[in-house]
């Protein structure tokens, strides 16, 4: 594989999941991903939406932001009403983690993950995707061990990465001048059984071939696998459930 930024063309970048960054809440990690890191923190909810009484069945939804700082330059809280960005995001992160909830199991509770990004270079929903879960496997745990639930309802892992083309050749895990060159780029969301929840990819240029779209998800299985396992590892997990 050819070399870039000191790491192969089918190398992750620098993983590291630090649990409990945040004292409070039920759940929390801090993700890093090289040079991107975010904030996941999981709040259990007596209680669900309105739209969801009286089914006796649970709820999981995120929230993603940018902190003002976390780019080269300034940007403005999102005060009112979200960026579109922002709003697809966290309905992908959502998406991503309720595809391994069991709400009966869950019962008439609401888990919000919380995703803030603190710095940011490239891949920041992928991270949050990945932090997330580890988020609400804490959350999940302390309502077992609370008495709460009969047993875990999160049933599975997720993890998410990038993938896509630059230079002329196929990469895993963009940073952001990789992505911001990329000629196709994809956010591919696995189980931890390798299993597809989500897959975006676009083109920024030309058309592709359906060859390279196997190729990058080719990539990006191995790269989820390999995030399953850095969660499996943070946890003290030896396997996924």
């Amino acid at each position: 594989m050819t070399k870039r930024s000191g790491r192969d063309a089918n190398e992750l970048r620098s993983i590291t999941i630090e649990l409990d960054a945040a004292a409070y809440a039920e759940g929390s990690c801090l993700i890093s991903a090289g040079n991107t890191r975010v904030l996941c923190t999981a709040s259990i909810l007596e209680g669900v939406p309105p739209w969801r009484e009286r089914s006796g069945l649970g709820w999981v939804t995120a929230e993603y932001s940018m902190l003002p700082r976390s780019t080269h330059t300034r940007t403005d809280r999102e005060r009112g009403e979200l960026k579109g960005r922002t709003q697809e995001i966290q309905r992908l992160i959502g998406r991503s983690l309720r595809s391994v909830v069991d709400f009966r199991l869950l019962g008439p509770r609401t888990i919000i993950l919380d995703c803030d990004v603190l710095q940011a270079d490239g891949g920041t929903r992928t991270a949050a995707i990945t932090g997330a879960w580890v988020a609400l496997a804490l959350a999940a745990g302390r309502l077992v061990r609370d008495g709460k639930v009969e047993r875990d309802p999160v049933l599975g892992s997720v993890a998410a990465v990038s993938a896509g083309v630059a230079w002329g050749q196929h990469l895993l895990d963009l940073d952001y001048q990789e992505d911001v060159a990329a000629e196709l780029d994809m956010n591919v969301v696995t189980s931890g059984e390798g299993r597809l929840i989500e897959v975006q990819g676009t083109a920024e240029g030309p058309p592709f071939p359906r060859k390279t779209l196997d190729r990058l998800l080719d990539l990006a299985l191995e790269g989820t696998a390999e995030l399953t396992r850095i969660q499996m590892r943070a946890l003290g997990r030896s396997h996924v459930g």
